[in-house]
Formats: structure tokens, sequence, C-alpha cells
């Protein structure tokens, strides 16, 4: 049954978000193990003010940002409104188009609210409902500096990032890079894999709190 939070979700998204809801049994055992790891993190944190969740990824261009935008979906989606979901690189770069528009498709409105390089995004995902993405390194000012939870979605970013300052916890839950598909004729698919991937575990996650 529909909940007060699904409702404000933009019809398209949560339509999506359900037909994903029935897929938990596709996750492997092993993987849901590795996810159930952020779901006691924020079950752990539940009684107070704020969770803060920051994804990272090396260029925080791609899979971070997937993260980020999910984690505040699910959260209202499963009505658990403490979330505040952040994302970061170990180097800034750029919210890349080809992510965005994989978003696009599904039905996030996508509003560029400044030119440049790097510029900011603001992610509309219901009425009312939005997060801002744009690239930024974990040190950035607008990030908590302790009680947090890391959650590594790249290889490289796990490798090359040996500590985070202030982070609770760090738990690697890395994705194959749509990026290598660039140019490519399977650039769109791979694009929609990787966000359909991302939705789903992070969905997951979120309903076993």
């Amino acid at each position: 049954m529909e909940n007060s939070s699904q409702s404000r979700i933009f019809i398209k998204l949560r339509q999506y978000c359900d037909g994903l809801s029935s897929d938990f049994s596709k996750i492997p055992i092993e993987r849901k193990i590795i996810l159930n790891r952020i779901k006691e993190y924020i079950a752990s944190k539940i009684e107070e003010k704020e969770i803060n969740l920051i994804y990272v990824c090396t260029h925080n261009s791609r899979r971070s940002h997937f993260g980020q935008i999910w984690a505040a979906v699910a959260a209202e989606y499963y009505g658990i409104h403490k979330i505040k979901a952040h994302s970061a690189g170990t180097e800034a770069t750029a919210f890349h188009p080809n992510a965005i528009a994989a978003l696009a498709r599904i039905g996030f409105k996508m509003e560029r609210q400044e030119e440049g390089k790097n510029p900011l995004y603001k992610v509309h995902y219901g009425e009312k409902l939005t997060t801002i993405c744009f690239s930024k390194t974990i040190t950035h000012e607008s990030f908590p500096s302790q009680n947090f939870a890391a959650i590594m979605t790249c290889g490289d970013a796990e490798a090359n990032c040996p500590f985070l300052r202030g982070a609770e916890k760090r738990i690697a839950t890395t994705y194959e890079d749509p990026k290598k598909f660039d140019g490519t004729e399977l650039e769109m698919t791979k694009y929609d894999e990787r966000c359909r991937e991302i939705a789903l575990e992070t969905l997951y996650i979120f309903s076993q709190v």
C-alpha cells in the first residue's frame, strides 16, 4: 500500500521503485551481506537527529551521484526522513552528462543551476523533493566533519583513499564504471544498467531498516 511519503514522489519514479522492490530476491546473498552493513549503520542511528551518508567515487561524476540520489529517493519511499545523502570524490570533476541523461530517462527532472565546467544541478524527484548535485572532494565544507558513513562506490576510491577523517563506518559497495562505455553503442544501456543496479541495492537497504 502506498504511504504518504511515496505519494510525494513523481509517479513515474514511484512506479520504477515499485518494480525494483519486487526484485530484491535477485540480489545475491553475498551482496546482501555487504549491503546489510549500511542498513545496520542506519538502524543504529535512527534515534539521532540526522543520519549522514557520503557516497564516494574517484571523480564524483557518475556512481557516487547515483548513490546520493537513490539514497534520497529510498529514504522518502520508505519514510526514513532523517537521511542526509551526499556524494564526493578523491578529486572534483563534474556531474557527467551521461549519468544525468540516465536519470532523466527514468523520471527525474534535472535542473541545471549554473554554467561552467562543474555546474550545480537541482535534482527533482517529487513535488518539493530535491537534492543538490555537483562534483566535490571529500574535504568539501558542506560535509559533516564526523558521524557519517562513507560508502565507497568504486574500487579506485576504495584503494586510494585509505583514511576518511570523521567517518564512523566505511563500507565498500563497488560498482562497475559505466565510463568505459562512453562513446560506444552500449553507452546508454550501460548507464541505465548501473543506475538501476544502484537503485535496486539502495532500495533494498532502506527496506530493511
